[in-house]
């Protein structure tokens, strides 16, 4: 089945139905999805794109959901791909109370997506930034990339997005926690929500300090901001900050550069996959499986097996 003309064209308009069923086709990496990605990247690159990050119950579905409100009253349209734990019967995504969106689920100026990790360790789905090309080229001015919240190995996102936003809350300990796992490094600014709650004082002075200890690159100081989402506090300072992070980003030029890193990244990914696909053909899997006995009684090395194979692969290439 090809994508037609027309159903693209409803893509570049905005078209709900046409945005949720060209996800589906990228998600399901059906034949077409190339098709659809080649026509519409040349609309892409418009959407400012943001990422929040942070373990589980830290209340990012809740910012979002806030966020996405303060934008829509500045008349911006909002993309939302949130990416939730992947069903083990269904290889869909398990939504149980994942999001909330009660002040926008209505909105026509919102277009929600909820997707599925597929096993993907680094908190994005694989497809996330392909279905961010969509919601972009479909003329969403912002959109918002949430992750799985499966703890601290989410630094994908800082790739796929322009700002990104770590959520942390008072009592979990998770300022330390960042500071072992690096999830500190790809924070351009931090959200400490549910501040109500006690010990916020000495989680903001801990992560502050923990931000003290990052070396300053190109004069941007990553700060802490204070929310309580639930009811709308500190959603205006976010929001704030994100314009004031791509303001710096765009008078730096550093958002061009990120978005060619992306897109370079992209592009090697994608051979990477063309590259794997030619190598393990049903030939060299065989070959593989033929080392088994000797890899597990150490008469050869992983490493030697591996050099043979590929030096099967670059004759080949030659030839």
């Amino acid at each position: 089945m090809k994508a037609g003309k027309d159903f693209l064209q409803k893509i570049l308009r905005g078209d709900r139905s046409a945005i949720a069923r060209a996800i589906s086709i990228i998600e399901d990496e059906r034949p077409e999805s190339i098709e659809i990605l080649r026509a519409i990247y040349p609309h892409t690159g418009r959407a400012y794109r943001v990422g929040i990050t942070g373990p589980p119950g830290a209340g990012k579905s809740t910012i979002v959901n806030k966020l996405a409100h303060h934008f829509r009253l500045q008349h911006y349209r909002v993309g939302i791909i949130a990416v939730d734990p992947t069903s083990p019967f269904t290889g869909g995504a398990l939504l149980g109370d994942r999001i909330r969106m009660t002040d926008v689920e209505l909105d026509s100026g919102v277009f929600f997506r909820s997707m599925a990790s597929r096993g993907s360790l680094g908190g994005l789905s694989k497809k996330t930034g392909e279905a961010a090309d969509i919601l972009d080229a479909a003329g969403n001015d912002l959109v918002i990339l949430e992750t799985v919240g499966v703890g601290q190995s989410e630094l994908d996102v800082a790739k796929a997005a322009d700002t990104t936003i770590v959520v942390l809350v008072p009592e979990s300990g998770d300022s330390i926690q960042a500071m072992k796992a690096g999830l500190m490094e790809i924070a351009d600014f931090i959200v400490l929500n549910k501040c109500d709650r006690p010990g916020a004082d000495q989680a903001v002075a801990s992560i502050e300090m923990v931000l003290r200890l990052k070396p300053m690159v190109d004069t941007w100081n990553p700060e802490v901001v204070r929310s309580i989402a639930n009811d709308t506090r500190g959603i205006d300072e976010i929001a704030s900050m994100i314009q004031k992070h791509r303001q710096f980003l765009e008078r730096t030029q550093l958002l061009e550069k990120k978005r060619e890193t992306r897109i370079l990244d992209r592009t090697r990914e994608l051979v990477n996959e063309k590259l794997q696909g030619v190598f393990w053909n049903e030939e060299r899997n065989a070959a593989l499986a033929a080392k088994a006995v000797a890899l597990l009684s150490l008469q050869t090395t992983p490493y030697d097996a591996a050099e043979e194979l590929y030096s099967t692969f670059r004759v080949v290439e030659k030839s």
